[in-house]
Formats: C-alpha cells, structure tokens, sequence
C-alpha cells in the first residue's frame, strides 16, 4: 500500500440519538467510490469509539494473511483490515475491521492496488 487511506467516521442521527457510521472513499477507473467497513462484532464500536477519540479519521492498516489447506495444497491469500490512531506520545490504538458487504470488499481491493 503505498500511499495511505484512512477511514473517516461519520455521524448520523437515528431515533434522536447520535450514532457513527465508518467508511473509505477513493476513486477507482475515474468513479467515486464509497466503501463502508464495520467492526467484527457489535462490541466493536465502543473500540472505535476509543481509537477514534476526538478525531474524525484513522489510518488503514491492511495485514496480509495466506492459509493453506493441507489436503488440496490450496492456499488462500488475502488481507484483514484494522484502524489506527497513534497518540503524540506514540501509544498506538488499533481496532479491526471489516468491509459492511460483499461489495464494499470488492471495492475496498479495488482502492488497495
């Protein structure tokens, strides 16, 4: 990844109460593209909620992974996905995510060549 992407958090309002949204934006072959990513579970949020603090944007961190079947020598290769802040002091605050849809994952791959 040679240049860095961040994901931007988002405020919403819904029943009268204020909620965030979290997502990366990009261009890709000319088309502005809106990705939406979503912690892994729903306890996750409050861990955004921490990473984020006070700011409205936190870097991308893609980490590569590859499994390997040891019955049919398949390997499967691919990439998780987490955001990161680091504090002025250099503590660093990392919270895992993952793309909201099967769509989303498709263009958040797009975004990362």
């Amino acid at each position: 990844m040679a240049n860095k992407i961040f994901v931007e958090k988002e405020a919403y309002e819904k029943d009268g109460k204020t909620y965030f949204g979290y997502c990366v934006r990009g261009t890709v072959r000319g088309k502005d593209v809106r990705v939406a990513v979503i912690p892994p579970d729903f306890g996750g949020y409050r861990v955004l909620d921490i990473v984020y603090g006070d700011a409205m944007e936190a870097e991308l961190v893609a980490k590569p992974f590859e499994i390997r079947d040891d019955k049919t020598k398949r390997v499967v290769r691919g990439n998780t996905y987490a955001v990161r802040t680091v504090e002025d002091n250099g503590t660093i605050y990392e919270c895992a995510i993952k793309p909201a849809k099967p769509s989303d994952k498709s263009l958040l791959e797009m975004l990362m060549r």
